[in-house]
């Protein structure tokens, strides 16, 4: 399974933001944006000339920092939100959304998208009774996500309920069981991802 595996921390320095990579350490002091604020590198607190593209491209690696997708990943999501009906960019923030491991985060079964993936992939969850260990599975309305029984990372997921502060409004979560249910498509309004859609639609449109 391909997957990024360069230091979180700088992903967001280089973002200049909090993206939440790494879970409870993100919330703490020993946070690489709280520590050094400034992109990581040699030349990072230098000035940057802010081109057009620049800013385009770096929100579209904003997002795929974000939401941990790779770069063909990302683009076959674009690809596919533009052949759909509607707005593009919220078709793909839609998209990314409804991916199965960011799902587990944004319902506090998971403390972080990378600790999402890895319970997904060694098959602790169920969708609709059967096991699923495919991260990228896009959820769909009437879902029923459950821990699977007898699962070893119980304690673990406990652990990241613990974390969240409330679950959006298109989800259902019970933390006591470790169940949850799909309840409909998110909308834009819902998706809190610090991302401008609307300028990755203009970098992809070049």
């Amino acid at each position: 399974m391909a997957r990024d595996t360069s230091p979180q921390c700088k992903q967001c320095r280089r973002e200049g933001q909090k993206l939440f990579l790494k879970g409870s350490r993100c919330f703490t002091d020993k946070c690489g944006v709280e520590r050094r604020s400034y992109p990581p590198g040699e030349h990072g607190r230098g000035r940057m000339r802010q081109s057009e593209y620049r800013v385009q491209l770096r929100e579209k690696q904003k997002a795929r920092r974000y939401y941990q997708v790779l770069e063909k990943q990302f683009r076959s999501y674009y690809d596919k939100a533009s052949g759909q009906e509607g707005v593009t960019g919220e078709n793909l923030l839609r998209l990314l959304e409804c991916r199965f491991d960011n799902v587990l985060v944004r319902l506090g079964f998971a403390a972080s998208r990378r600790q999402a993936r890895q319970l997904v992939r060694h098959g602790h969850w169920t969708i609709n009774g059967r096991r699923v260990n495919i991260p990228s599975y896009q959820v769909k309305p009437a879902d029923i996500i459950a821990i699977k029984a007898g699962s070893a990372s119980a304690g673990i997921v406990r652990n990241a309920t613990e974390l969240t502060s409330g679950v959006p409004a298109w989800l259902q979560a019970d933390h006591d069981s470790l169940t949850a249910k799909i309840l409909r498509q998110p909308e834009r309004g819902e998706i809190s991802a610090p991302v401008d859609e609307q300028l990755i639609v203009e970098l992809y449109s070049k």
